[in-house]
């Protein structure tokens, strides 16, 4: 099934695009798509296709090789990884960990999906890889396997780098099999606040309070992306999944993706 929902996907242009309401990009790096996952259908498509940096959609992926390591039981969700002091020495957004602690899987999981911890993404890509640098190469040979052939990791937590590339119809097909591949784990990007050491941690994903079906998944920003966000619906009997790239403020992309939810809930494909 999510061969065939990923390939229809990859499959589907412009041409069978539902136009929304007229929208006039607020930037040359914006990008969106918005698909119906039971069919792969593109409802949505602005530029979909072309080159973006992912930014922390980027620890989607990190989390996806994770869960993928969980369901081969080769760790459990109390298995404690290092933070080296690379890891530690990883700019903000962190947890602010300190070289030679632990931190659980599962504690590593909520602080990548709702915090957007950078220093926690490295030190998953240690512990699972060895390097950071090898890790990113597994991402990128994972991507492949999904189907979403213009992306290229080049690290764990989508700080800065030229190299490190995705598209919006890439980041639709990862937020699509995140869900079908790991049911049991999906969860950590419906969440909002995490606790952690007597503290309450809050995201910055305010969509999942504010759009109706709403139960996930990621947002991301630097500089050179602009705001990002992958969202999935639930609604109705429909599954929709929206992503968009390169908005100049997380206000206007959270009322984008509202507006484009809302829009495609309401109408048929079919």
């Amino acid at each position: 099934m999510l061969f065939m929902a990923l390939t229809v996907l990859s499959a589907c242009t412009t041409s069978s695009t539902f136009k929304s309401a007229p929208y006039l990009p607020p930037t040359q790096r914006y990008a969106a798509i918005v698909v119906d996952v039971s069919s792969g259908k593109v409802l949505h498509n602005t530029k979909a296709d072309e080159i973006r940096f992912p930014a922390s959609l980027t620890k989607m992926m990190t989390m996806y090789m994770m869960f993928d390591a969980l369901s081969k039981r080769k760790v459990t969700l109390n298995t404690p990884i290092p933070i080296s002091r690379r890891a530690a020495a990883r700019p903000a957004s962190k947890l602010y960990l300190k070289a030679g602690s632990t931190i659980t899987v599962n504690k590593a999981m909520e602080s990548l999906a709702i915090k957007s911890a950078n220093d926690v993404a490295y030190a998953v890509a240690e512990f699972l890889a060895g390097s950071e640098k090898a890790f990113a190469d597994r991402m990128t040979f994972k991507a492949r396997s999904l189907g979403m052939r213009s992306t290229t990791f080049r690290n764990a937590s989508g700080l800065p780098d030229k190299r490190q590339v995705t598209t919006a119809r890439d980041m639709a097909k990862l937020g699509i099999a995140l869900r079908k591949r790991f049911p049991q784990y999906y969860h950590y990007f419906g969440k909002r606040t995490f606790a952690f050491k007597g503290r309450t941690v809050r995201g910055h994903n305010r969509v999942l309070g504010t759009v109706r079906g709403a139960d996930g998944i990621k947002t991301g920003y630097t500089r050179a992306s602009g705001f990002n966000l992958v969202t999935s619906v639930r609604y109705g009997g429909r599954n929709l999944v929206g992503v968009i790239l390169g908005e100049n403020s997380g206000r206007s992309r959270d009322k984008h993706m509202t507006e484009l939810m809302n829009f495609h809930l309401k109408r048929r494909a079919f």
